[in-house]
């Protein structure tokens, strides 16, 4: 058990309750409050981006045999662009909040301060090995805390990268890297922490989710689930192919939000599976296991586990359904006619396997969703405008992309996250800055005798007269805005002094 708190090359053995009181004292501190400090720590990750980009994407080939385009465009570039966004927002993405107040505060301030929780822990997924573990970090590191990061022990590669490299330019007793498995992991879990960020299978998350209560800790919770895609008779089917076909294979399948089952007609699915051959031979050649953009399966359990779904659904395989254990290499797979009681459709799938379910209509694909878990996303293909409103008014999902699928993760001011069985909270973009601040609500009043007068009905002896006067005053009322009225308020007053001023000066004229 170790843990990235690194001035040399030599690493330091430190347990979690260490860890997580070495974390807790920088931040009661107040090391990580200053906005410059923060700003500075985010500009010292983004230069560990840039300086590393070929180390990440050697060592995303290393663990997943992801390709160079696949690699930049799903991580390195992915977190570059998110933390040159933060960087860019951060002034205002921190700055208190003031939000709009009633007639009775109209001479208060009433204001929102963006606080940091302390201490986060951000537990990190191996398909994403990178991207799912740093970018939660700098949305915590902006928002003020002090993080404990926990890289997946499955990406070795990717989580030997953490440890070495992010002690080098992060501070160090602010930020700190907890390698390990399943046991390092129950001993984090047993600490207190003010804030704790994960992502990966639900049943982990359920783990997770009840070690938080006992110390009713916040959590975020990205897990994943079966997510649909229903496709209609009026789509381009050529570009619904190429758009869902990338979506499911990119990370050869081992992607949150890949699509996990399609729901058409049957006279649907034979335009697919028709353009599909042609669209995956166009891709991966003869032989997709020569193919250098298809990524490998991070180990011999989930491969095994995969293997097992298509020997179960042999009858059913349409495209695809070769594999070598030896390479870890399951080729993209398409299944048709698949049922409900099929093993394919029990759990998220995670790999190269397509089911397709025939339904008649619409209105049978929203039953079929609307009977099982809320999925993470929800893909919809369809250019009926009603058929997509009966979807979107109908079902429950994390999130929607309608006429393509995994694209809606690149625009960062949709916030990403689950719902259900599919997680709890969201981020990314301003998200998430917020998901690790506590908005700490604050009133400001004065002792202007004004106000005092005005709020004096409320101290005993009690009265009906008071009574009145005060319920009127804090009575709901939606009409103009009252924005100006301090500024209306200030005028009139000095309007009433100088008529004051005025009259006094006539009336003194007239005696003389």
């Amino acid at each position: 058990m170790t843990v990235g708190n690194l001035t040399t090359s030599k690493q330091k053995t430190m347990s979690a309750a260490e860890a997580v009181q070495k974390a807790r004292d920088t931040f009661n501190r107040g090391t990580t409050r200053p906005i410059e400090w923060r700003r500075q720590q985010l500009k010292n990750l983004l230069r560990m981006y840039e300086e590393n980009q070929n180390v990440m994407v050697e060592a995303l080939h290393k663990d997943l045999r992801r390709s160079k385009m696949e690699a930049i465009l799903l991580e390195v570039d992915y977190l570059i662009n998110d933390l040159r966004n933060t960087l860019h927002y951060l002034d205002e993405w921190t700055k208190p909040e003031h939000p709009p107040k009633g007639f009775v505060n109209i001479l208060d301030e009433v204001v929102i301060y963006n606080d940091p929780y302390g201490v986060v822990l951000v537990i990190g997924a191996w398909n994403y090995p990178l991207q799912l573990l740093l970018l939660p970090m700098a949305g915590a590191i902006a928002a003020g805390n002090t993080v404990i990061v926990k890289p997946s022990e499955l990406s070795v590669a990717c989580s030997n990268f953490v440890v070495e490299n992010l002690p080098k330019y992060l501070d160090n007793d602010a930020f700190i890297v907890f390698e390990g498995g399943p046991q390092e992991t129950t001993e984090l879990l047993k600490q207190r922490f003010d804030y704790i960020f994960y992502t990966g299978g639900t049943n982990v998350g359920r783990i997770v989710y009840e070690a938080a209560t006992k110390n009713l800790t916040p959590v975020t919770l990205e897990l994943g689930g079966k997510s649909p895609v229903y496709v209609d008779n009026t789509v381009d089917i050529v570009v619904t192919a190429k758009r869902i076909l990338w979506g499911k294979f990119i990370n050869v399948g081992q992607t949150c939000i890949a699509p996990d089952y399609v729901l058409c007609t049957k006279e649907v699915q034979n335009k697919f599976l028709e353009a599909s051959k042609k669209v995956l031979k166009e891709w991966y050649g003869e032989d997709p296991q020569k193919s250098p953009d298809l990524c490998r399966i991070i180990n011999n359990r989930h491969f095994s586990r995969l293997q097992q779904l298509i020997e179960s659904s042999k009858n059913k395989i349409a495209i695809g359904g070769c594999y070598d254990s030896n390479d870890r290499y399951i080729e993209p797979t398409i299944l048709a006619n698949v049922t409900p009681a099929d093993k394919v459709m029990e759990d998220e799938i995670f790999g190269p396997i397509l089911p397709i379910v025939c339904i008649e209509n619409a209105y049978e694909a929203i039953k079929f969703i609307n009977e099982r878990e809320k999925p993470l996303v929800l893909y919809l293909f369809s250019n009926n405008g009603e058929v997509l409103s009966k979807f979107i008014e109908n079902t429950t999902s994390g999130g929607m992309c309608i006429n393509d699928t995994v694209m809606n993760m690149g625009v960062e001011t949709l916030p990403f996250g689950g719902v259900g069985n599919s997680g709890i909270g969201a981020y990314h973009g301003k998200k998430t800055i917020d998901t690790f601040t506590h908005k700490k609500s604050c009133l400001k009043k004065n002792f202007a005798a004004i106000g005092e007068k005005l709020a004096s009905g409320r101290y005993p002896p009690y009265t009906e007269g008071n009574l009145k006067f005060i319920t009127a005053l804090m009575k709901k009322r939606h009409g103009p805005s009252l924005k100006y009225l301090p500024h209306f308020v200030a005028f009139a007053v000095g309007a009433a002094i100088s008529y004051g001023i005025f009259a006094w000066q006539k009336m003194a004229s007239d005696d003389s």
